[in-house]
């Protein structure tokens, strides 16, 4: 009996010293096993959380606790829920260096990303408050002696970072025998030393923490900096709640794209296993790292472009790459040594954000545009839909719409709005359908009844409204309550046009006047609109995307074409589209009857459909010191701003601030940290008060992030161009090759 208890912890150690080693995986299909659970191969170890005060772990269908460290025992099993708690704190001391701040999490995040991997630790990014906003401070290092931390200045130093600060912080670390479990209503204490393994009862349960579902199992580790939650789980499982994250599928909807982005996460992860080995975990699931969310990220879409490149990588001279990517470059990327410190990168150089490939489509129209015109403004893009629809039409004479509508047509068209929907019990208005032209108190009347808004010019409004709304009618005495309370109604819904309460209401109502008022009324008009994204034409059909499905649509000679400026909608004749515009468009039986196209700076870079494609920034002096004075107090009031180089992107690689105090040279990423701008692709211009003073900087910019490696938005544009993966990480990482390792 005795042996047979040797043997079974033994065993037990064994498993556990062989699923814990923490070395980096091997590339193969084996698996490994722990208590039946089986997770494949490449395995990777995702920290949640470090320094846990408190939390709440949950399974779908039971999951089992084992406690693993000097022994090795079963805590609980068929457990549907278990809370953790720190408890009692004891303080100590540690000296910590800080080596810059950024009001820019994703900034800070990307730098002690690439810090980390030339310090023999991790560089961590710590959440400040001060004077109402929030400041990110990059920290690295735990000293027990100030002559430790004077080393690792000295080695800062030595990487260009001379600006380094120590500080003495008061921290608060847990006491042996202070962290407890609640399981099944009972405390039960968890040995520091110990690690806890949190395993779901079946292979297609998941573990729940956060409010959010993961795959994989749960080790929860007590390191140096408190206790770790760490997911582990396969190297693909991973990716799916990764590159929904990194790149919407919902937003950027090719599969080659997300194919792009599945291979480069991939590289990126497995280049950087054991980064935070000292921790017990490989990478943190936030952009330090990689933005994970585990399961409840997953998106059908990005699950089939990690699936479909299953263990493919990106490698130069047979090493990994550090694959990184960056939102939008604003057409050209840059060298990676010119926005982080390091020697040139040869696959991460600087390379436009254009496509020699890149197809064009010209959509045409024949139709001819009426003009409708009310005070001088024209209203013909805003009753496109009523048009479209057919509810409204014309006749070829140019005055058509500038004259009064009569009965009959008021009615018609009421009728046709009535094959679309119906509000309340409409009721019909015969003796307005026999008038030769119409006033505004007789449409009101047609309208309320049409649309059976007679409690509602009752009850919305108060009489001191009705007076107000109709107090500069002459002929107010000439109205009868009901007329006073239909005509106050529409007034004040903004139904009829503001310009009618000094008009005379009595007067014809103009065929432009009623296609105003019934766009107004009929808001329900939008839900018409089907939205998506044009991809191009196969033929004279367009190819676009709805949602997460391709449709091919009849483009007709004579539909309703929209050009969407920041400006405004104009009707238009003629349409270049290059693919990837957002468009929303009315159909009926698979046939195009009015299509909107919003439209993109005039550029054909591939990031062209990014907000942040081209940005612009106006700020006032002080405050612009006020964020440099962060970084950089040493050179007191701001006086100027001086480029003082630029990369082959034009991207401000060395900016020098001058200041009443002294100067100082920023350099890489950190001119966007002082700077608090999207990016370091930008031009300066000044603004000056009548005095000569300096009063405000304008940043005219284009891109948001490091730019440097895969532009993402322009690898959604190269997809949509019909480039393949490989040819757009080829794109932008250059001479690489892409490899099957597992």
């Amino acid at each position: 009996m005795k042996k047979i208890i040797a043997l079974k912890y033994f065993l037990g150690a064994f498993l556990a010293l062989f699923f814990i080693a923490g070395k980096p995986p091997e590339f193969g299909r084996e698996s490994n096993f722990f208590q039946g659970y089986v997770i494949p191969r490449p395995v990777v170890r995702i920290g949640l959380i470090v320094g846990m005060k408190q939390a709440t772990i949950s399974s779908s269908s039971g999951m089992k606790i084992y406690e693993i460290g000097r022994e090795y025992r079963l805590l609980a099993e068929d457990v549907e829920e278990v809370v953790i708690k720190v408890e009692k704190e004891k303080l100590t001391e540690k000296f910590i260096l800080l080596i810059t701040q950024t009001s820019d999490y994703q900034e800070a995040e990307l730098l002690a990303a690439e810090l980390s991997q030339k310090l023999p630790g991790q560089v961590l990014v710590q959440e400040k408050l001060e004077a109402g906003s929030k400041l990110y401070q990059l920290k690295y290092g735990e000293f027990l002696t100030r002559g430790q931390a004077l080393e690792s200045i000295r080695q800062l130093e030595s990487l260009g970072y001379r600006e380094v600060w120590m500080i003495r912080e008061i921290v608060s670390l847990p006491e042996p025998g202070n962290i407890w479990l609640q399981v099944d209503h009972k405390l039960q204490s968890f040995n520091k030393e110990a690690d806890l393994y949190f395993i779901p009862a079946f292979t297609e349960s998941f573990l729940r923490f956060n409010d959010r579902s993961y795959r994989g199992i749960f080790q929860l580790k007590n390191t140096g900096r408190g206790l770790a939650l760490i997911n582990i789980l396969n190297l693909e499982d991973y990716l799916k709640g990764v590159v929904p994250l990194e790149m919407s599928p919902g937003t950027f909807n090719a599969l080659e794209a997300l194919k792009a982005q599945a291979v480069a996460a991939r590289t990126y992860a497995l280049k950087h296993l054991g980064r935070n080995r000292s921790l017990g975990f490989d990478l943190t699931d936030t952009q330090s790292s990689q933005v994970y969310g585990g399961l409840s990220a997953e998106h059908p879409l990005s699950n089939r472009a990690v699936e479909e490149t299953s263990g493919e990588v990106i490698t130069y001279k047979n090493e990994l790459i550090n694959a990184l990517y960056t939102s939008t470059c604003g057409g050209l990327t840059e060298d990676a040594e010119n926005v982080f410190s390091g020697r040139p990168v040869p696959y991460l150089k600087s390379v436009s954000c254009t496509h020699e490939k890149q197809p064009e489509w010209r959509l045409e129209t024949a139709r001819a545009y009426p003009g409708i015109i009310i005070k001088g403004r024209d209203i013909l893009a805003e009753v496109f839909p009523l048009l479209a629809a057919g509810i409204i039409s014309h006749n070829s004479p140019a005055d058509y719409f500038d004259q009064p509508v009569t009965g009959e047509e008021v009615a018609d068209y009421l009728q046709r709005v009535s094959q679309f929907r119906k509000i309340n019990s409409p009721t019909s208005n015969p003796e307005m359908e026999k008038l030769p032209q119409v006033n505004f108190v007789e449409l009101a009347h047609g309208l309320v009844d049409f649309f059976g808004w007679q409690d509602k010019t009752g009850l919305l409004l108060l009489p001191t409204e009705i007076e107000f709304l109709l107090k500069e009618q002459q002929r107010s005495k000439d109205l009868k309550e009901a007329d006073r309370k239909a005509l106050a109604y529409l007034l004040q819904s903004g139904i009829y046009p503001g310009y009618l309460r000094e008009d005379n209401l009595f007067r014809p109502v103009t065929r432009a006047e009623l296609a105003f008022i019934l766009r107004k009324s009929l808001g329900w008009l939008e839900d018409l609109y089907h939205q998506g994204t044009f991809l191009g034409k196969k033929g004279e059909q367009l190819e676009v995307m709805e949602g997460s499905n391709r449709r091919l649509l009849s483009w007709p000679a004579d539909g309703y074409l929209l050009r969407s400026l920041e400006g405004g909608t104009f009707p238009a004749r003629s349409l270049l589209l290059l693919g990837g515009e957002k468009i929303r468009w009315i159909e009926a039986n698979g046939q195009v009857q009015l299509l909107e196209v919003v439209y993109p700076p005039d550029t054909n870079v591939l990031d062209r459909n990014s907000r942040y494609n081209r940005w612009n920034v106006r700020g006032t002096r002080e405050e612009l010191e006020k964020n440099i004075l962060k970084f950089y107090p040493q050179v007191g009031t701001l006086s100027d701003l001086k480029v003082l180089k630029r990369g082959k992107s034009n991207r401000v690689i060395e900016l020098q601030v001058i200041g009443e105090k002294g100067s100082v040279v920023v350099t890489g990423l950190r001119v966007r940290w002082a700077l608090n701008l999207k990016d370091t692709l930008f031009f300066i211009d000044r603004e000056y008060d009548p005095s000569g003073r300096l009063t405000h900087f304008v940043f005219s910019g284009r891109g948001w992030g490091h730019g440097v490696g895969l532009c993402q938005v322009g690898a959604y544009g190269m997809a949509l161009s019909g480039a393949g993966y490989k040819e757009i990480l080829g794109h932008y990482y250059k001479n690489i090759k892409i490899e099957k390792i597992h």
